[in-house]
């Protein structure tokens, strides 16, 4: 369903392939909604602010791009930074501070030429002034990328850069061994001039210029967070080079982000602010929104609320207001695989056995989601949501035989109808979480009778905390809630980045040399068919063989946008650049009544 205003959602199937000569799209298989003819949208009075209001679903745990993780960091940083590359609304590859790259015709060297009119800006906290401090340069791109990977950062995220030179090696080296500065200084990631930087890789990737739209490999600031390494993200002290920069965080309560009026592309940047409270309960936020006191009910808060759902669907306005497409995301739970009893391989699929997906979004989500039987969605390159060879014992039509197979494998494993299993599942703070949660644990006490599971949850940034692999195992639930969404479209950042046991998303702990070594030759392969093949020998493993998590279904986007956002665009892998929305002002001030 598309509202009457111009959304962009360009969803195109892609399919990524590990050649020198980059990328290809397979054929779109989501029409765009009809457009209307293009319309300046009304500016306001010289002395009013264009506004985007919204609430933020949750604390950001960081703005450092090195440092984050989670898609509420993510989005407000994708607001503030821009690194080499993009991706556009059909989630290709496009420039961004770079200007053009190429690979050597091994595949290993790529070399980028970069624009020199992008400024780094800080916004004074003082005079409200911006002070411009100078050109991003290649230098600032090696720096980045070398203090992400540095172990003194502690960067969950630095591991996505193995496929360069020397970087695991510096990762994950002793910072108090001798050759410390040798394993930085040998880092594959070069400054030939201000406007040239050079990556070595370790084998040909064909995908890299995805990985170069990543925030970890944005460029940072150097003479900024070495003096002030601990709050140099924070509001008066932050320095960015994206079309916002933070003007206000009160943490756990408040964001604003504002214009950068240095930005390269300034002039074409509409709407002057990004603001709202920090709001952990959908139904408040929905609330607001019929209020008209924020504009939209999407990231960086929150969809609509399940209950509502069936209520916007039969409202006339609210109905015309919802915009659902699909998104290259994926929701599951995971299983902790070091700790019983789900080290036991057919407790791990008993249990995702007995979950009845097809019932779970008809009757709770309603967001027209995929029953999910396998890691990554439609959409993403070496994906097996089509063939139910993988993981289709989890999706049968018929859920009574599926429920029967779900209990004579717990029975296998020692466990009759659940007797000796007492576990936790565990949700960060969110009101659609808690009642995806109760409905799979009423669903597996009815499956597993003597079973108990207990339903916790905690504050994303605590949550993410307990989750982290090397937090000890005592501390964490037998059973976690997460989604992953694409950084880029390719099996690499599903498979090889999540579950690889190097990885620091391996929430699951999931450890099987055989998958490593499949996933690692995948991303070294050129050949795409071959790469799918291994694909779907990872899936295989991963979810067939020894069901490291439980797939749930396969996200939409399930938003509300008010009528006055004329032009919203969204991204199926960067989400939203709200820098290239619109708002009608007056029909916003009118509807507030102002």
């Amino acid at each position: 369903m598309y509202p009457r205003y111009r959304i962009w959602l360009w969803f195109s199937l892609l399919a990524l392939v590990t050649l020198v000569a980059g990328a290809c799209v397979a054929p779109q298989t989501t029409a765009p909604p009809a457009e209307a003819p293009a319309q300046e949208a009304p500016a306001a009075p010289a002395d009013e602010e264009i506004v985007l209001d919204t609430v933020f679903g949750t604390e950001p745990p960081t703005l450092d791009p090195a440092l984050a993780t989670d898609s509420q960091s993510i989005w407000s940083i994708r607001q503030m930074f821009v690194g080499l590359t993009g991706f556009d609304e059909q989630a290709q590859v496009v420039p961004s501070l770079a200007t053009e790259w190429s690979a050597s015709e091994d595949g290993l060297v790529w070399t980028y030429t970069m624009r020199d009119d992008v400024h780094w800006v800080r916004l004074n906290p003082d005079t409200g002034e911006f002070e411009d401090l100078g050109p991003v340069t290649a230098h600032d791109v090696e720096y980045g990328v070398k203090r992400t990977l540095d172990p003194n950062t502690a960067s969950d995220y630095a591991y996505v850069l193995y496929i360069i030179q020397g970087a695991e090696e510096f990762n994950t080296a002793d910072p108090n061994a001798e050759n410390f500065e040798e394993l930085r200084d040998a880092v594959g990631v070069r400054a030939i001039d201000d406007t040239t930087v050079e990556f070595t890789l370790t084998a040909p990737a064909g995908y890299f210029p995805s990985i170069t739209g990543l925030w970890v490999t944005f460029p940072q600031p150097q003479e900024a967070i070495e003096a002030n390494p601990d709050g140099w993200a924070d509001a008066g002290s932050i320095v960015t080079n994206g079309p916002y920069t933070l003007a206000q965080w009160d943490h756990g309560a408040y964001i604003r982000l504002v214009k950068n009026p240095l930005w390269v592309d300034a002039d074409n940047v509409q709407i002057e602010a990004i603001q709202g409270p920090i709001i952990e309960s959908a139904s408040t936020a929905m609330a607001m929104y019929e209020a008209n006191e924020i504009d939209m009910m999407a990231d960086p808060g929150w969809p609509p609320p399940l209950p509502d759902m069936d209520r916007i669907k039969a409202d006339p306005e609210l109905s015309q207001q919802l915009f659902i497409a699909p998104r290259l995301c994926t929701y599951y739970y995971g299983f902790v695989n070091t700790k019983p009893p789900f080290d036991n391989p057919l407790v791990r699929k008993a249990f995702a056995a007995a979950i009845d997906r097809k019932s779970l979004i008809n009757n709770l989500t309603k967001g027209e989601e995929r029953p999910a039987h396998s890691f990554a969605p439609p959409g993403v390159f070496g994906n097996v949501a089509d063939d139910m060879s993988i993981g289709g014992w989890m999706v049968q039509d018929d859920y009574a035989a599926q429920l029967a197979q779900a209990q004579e494998w717990l029975a296998e494993a020692g466990y009759p109808e659940g007797a000796g299993i007492n576990v936790t599942l565990m949700h960060n703070t969110s009101e659609a979480h808690a009642q995806i949660a109760q409905a799979i644990q009423a669903m597996w006490a009815e499956a597993f009778p003597q079973a108990t599971v207990t339903i916790e949850n905690q504050e994303w940034q605590v949550y993410l905390k307990t989750l982290v692999p090397d937090a000890p195992d005592e501390e964490k639930p037998e059973i976690y809630r997460l989604g992953w969404c694409a950084d880029y479209p390719d099996q690499n950042n599903w498979v090889n980045e999540v579950f690889n046991s190097k990885s620091g998303q391996n929430y699951a702990k999931y450890n099987n040399p055989e998958f490593d070594a499949v996933v690692e030759q995948a991303a070294r392969e050129s050949d795409p068919a071959v790469r799918q093949e291994l694909y779907k020998e990872a899936e295989r493993l991963l979810i067939d063989q020894d069901t490291a998590i439980s797939p749930i279904y396969y996200y939409t986007y399930v938003r509300l946008y008010k009528p006055w956002l004329t032009k919203v665009v969204i991204s199926p892998v960067t989400g939203d650049p709200v820098a290239e929305w619109e708002i009608d002002w007056e029909a916003k001030k009118a509807a507030r009544g102002q």
